[in-house]
């Protein structure tokens, strides 16, 4: 179990102040969480909100076993996948408990590019610009190409399978570790590894391809 979290011992004494600081450092990461499962950005939106009033119901039955962030995630997750079975949208997506990806092909690059924890050998950080290679100065036109490059991660993205979208997002866009994935997603770390692996190179590759069509153009 872990120590006090002084912003728990606020929520549960009503301080709304505590309530802004917890939605304003964790809402977007949930929200794309409940994106990557359903796909669809209006009942993600439901399903964060329903998460939001569940989490400060249950404030008091939270044990403090794993993070208050971990916590929200699972909530998020499981409503997201109630949600999409509920509504019957999509065809069902590799389970995120699986070593296999949707397509049952393996990793879309050479293995070599990685390191064994999982990250590429020459790193593309977490930037979409740096992941595709460019450096900013951030001058006007280049803070604009960013915001560019941020939109083609994002559609890369939502091309991967649940389980790659997951764990990258998660990892690479959230910033969130390994631990704290596996934890969330309630997933081995050999699992997550796999996952992380596969996502990053079947997004490499999609990033690769749209760079290589607006040159194109």
């Amino acid at each position: 179990m872990l120590g006090p979290d002084p912003l728990l011992a606020r929520l549960r004494q009503g301080d709304e102040a505590a309530f802004s600081e917890l939605v304003a450092r964790h809402h977007g990461q949930l929200r794309r969480l409940a994106v990557s499962v359903l796909r669809d950005e209006a009942a993600a939106d439901e399903v964060v909100q329903d998460a939001w009033t569940a989490a400060i119901e249950g404030l008091d039955s939270f044990e403090g076993r794993s993070s208050l962030s971990t916590w929200l995630y699972r909530i998020v997750l499981n409503r997201a996948r109630t949600r999409r079975a509920r509504d019957a949208r999509s065809v069902p997506l590799s389970s995120l408990n699986g070593d296999t990806d949707a397509d049952g092909d393996g990793p879309a690059v050479d293995p070599t590019n990685f390191l064994p924890n999982g990250h590429w050998r020459e790193s593309p950080g977490r930037s979409p610009a740096s992941v595709l290679g460019i450096t900013s100065n951030e001058d006007p036109e280049q803070s604009l190409l960013r915001g560019e490059l941020g939109q083609t991660l994002m559609r890369a993205l939502e091309k991967l399978p649940e389980s790659w979208r997951s764990v990258v997002a998660m990892r690479d866009v959230d910033g969130l570790s390994s631990e704290e994935v596996c934890n969330a997603l309630e997933i081995s770390e050999s699992n997550q590894r796999v996952l992380l692996h596969r996502g990053r190179s079947r997004l490499r590759l999609l990033l690769e391809e749209e760079m290589t069509k607006g040159r194109g153009q």
